[in-house]
């Protein structure tokens, strides 16, 4: 039996599901998305140490912007989010005819949205690492590396709207395929960009190795060749091979205004909280820039490792997103719970098996990001305090993606946006002058923790006394 036909025997079926039936769904849906993450995971590694050998300035140059990608990117993935809700709660009400309809209609109200996002990002990219408070050796790079990814957004939000339609229909196997084929191509794209001619020994045998030598900006076109590729691979599987949804022009091509309705009210709670939540990363950005360039390059790397341990949460939390949305269309409240409890347990027990392989091995993950001695033990020092708030973290996570599920995205938006900016962004700035790095990184620790708390007990509350009213209200 195949993860989809499990998925609706478990929403549809007649009969009980047994626990353990219900743990091993929500561990098959994960699996594709950990195990893309893992990969996406490996290749950052492999490019941050690519991009690490040429020296700290060029990992500042590109950590500079780092927060600001985030933002854009993120708005991207809210836009995506707030269409492919919709299609888990038709899947989960048997309507897959309406849900095609809003993969042609959404498909076309995200391009132009991209268009718009990626010229925004395009005219403050000669400023940005300015405003940031860059220094001269890496203004320019960090420019540059920015325009690219401002072109290739458009590139994003289609990718993310395709992935996440097929991740909510069930499909999670396919997206999560694309996305490791899009960090292998990077990596191979990133060996002949950024480094130029070359010899390469392997053993005993060495060879002349092309490459074209672009530095900073080699890792830009690599990655916006990457996920070029990964678009249009995509495309052709939801038009022309996709067995849950398909991209047909055949049909409504206007976005309805229910639709977008729809999606404005799911997304842009998500939209918020990651323009916010951004520029609140953004300030934390301009509070270790003057710390100097070792430390905004540990900054970098340490985001890049801690990926490490937020990665099975992310994935579960994609499947809780796909269980509990077409647990909504289907009124299955019932699941809607214990879906919501398995979800979190694995989330939980997962990170924080993780976060014990990152407190011990991470003096050993930087020898292999930078020669740099300085960077790697800070990067080290800091990974270790994080390292304590990756349970509470993985808490956050999952119950954020429960939340999309449902639909209702507001309340935990703002719990997201009042903990950073009440917490992490406020503790920052008054450990940063006594402590550098480590004050902003334990700043962050706390911050996370406190979400988590927060998050799960507005769970519990809406678990307890709000499903029966939202399922009377669906559709």
């Amino acid at each position: 039996m195949t993860t989809q036909e499990r998925l609706e025997q478990a929403i549809h079926g007649t009969g009980p599901m047994r626990l353990s039936e219900q743990v091993k769904l929500v561990f098959l849906l994960s699996l594709p998305a950990i195990m893309s993450n893992l990969v996406d995971i490996v290749m950052s590694y492999i490019d941050a140490s690519m991009v690490g050998s040429l020296g700290a300035h060029a990992s500042a140059s590109i950590g500079l912007v780092s927060t600001s990608m985030w933002l854009f990117g993120g708005l991207c993935a809210a836009i995506a989010s707030g269409f492919s809700v919709q299609v888990a709660h038709l899947f989960g009400a048997g309507d897959k005819e309406k849900a095609n309809d809003v993969v042609r209609q959404a498909f076309i109200a995200a391009l132009v949205i991209g268009l718009v996002i990626g010229a925004v990002a395009l005219s403050i990219s000669a400023k940005l690492p300015i405003w940031l408070g860059g220094g001269e050796d890496i203004i320019d790079d960090s420019r540059r590396y920015f325009q690219l990814f401002a072109v290739a957004l458009p590139i994003h939000i289609i990718t993310f709207l395709m992935s996440s339609m097929l991740r909510c229909s069930g499909n999670m196997k396919f997206p999560s395929m694309v996305y490791i084929l899009v960090c292998i191509l990077d990596v191979v794209f990133n060996f002949f960009l950024i480094f130029p001619t070359r010899q390469v020994g392997i053993g005993s045998l060495a060879f002349t190795c092309p490459g074209m030598g672009l530095g900073v900006l080699g890792a830009a076109w690599g990655t916006l060749l990457a996920w070029l590729t990964g678009t249009l691979i995509l495309l052709y599987y939801i038009s022309f091979r996709s067995k849950e949804l398909r991209l047909s022009f055949h049909g409504r091509c206007r976005p309805e205004r229910r639709m977008l309705k729809k999606a404005w009210k799911i997304g842009s709670p998500i939209g918020m909280e990651r323009v916010i939540s951004c520029a609140a990363q953004i300030t934390s950005t301009m509070i270790v820039a003057p710390l100097g360039t070792v430390a905004i390059a540990a900054n970098a790397f340490g985001i890049t490792i801690e990926s490490l341990c937020y990665m099975p949460g992310y994935g579960i939390g994609d499947a809780a997103t796909t269980l509990v949305g077409q647990s909504i269309g289907a009124q299955r409240p019932d699941l809607i719970r214990r879906f919501s409890v398995i979800a979190l347990a694995l989330g939980v027990g997962a990170m924080s098996l993780l976060a014990v392989v990152m407190y011990i091995f991470a003096p050993n993950l930087m020898t292999l990001m930078t020669p740099d001695l300085g960077v790697r033990q800070l990067t080290t020092d800091v990974l270790r305090i994080e390292a304590w708030a990756e349970p509470l973290f993985a808490t956050s996570i999952v119950c954020y993606s429960i939340f999309v599920g449902m639909g209702k995205t507001l309340n935990p938006s703002f719990i997201q946006l009042g903990s950073i900016w009440l917490v992490r962004i406020p503790l920052a700035a008054a450990l940063a002058g006594t402590m550098g790095l480590k004050g902003v990184w334990i700043a962050m620790a706390i911050e996370l923790c406190v979400r988590g708390v927060v998050m799960l007990i507005r769970l519990i509350y809406k678990l307890r006394n709000g499903n029966k009213q939202d399922n009377n209200k669906t559709n």
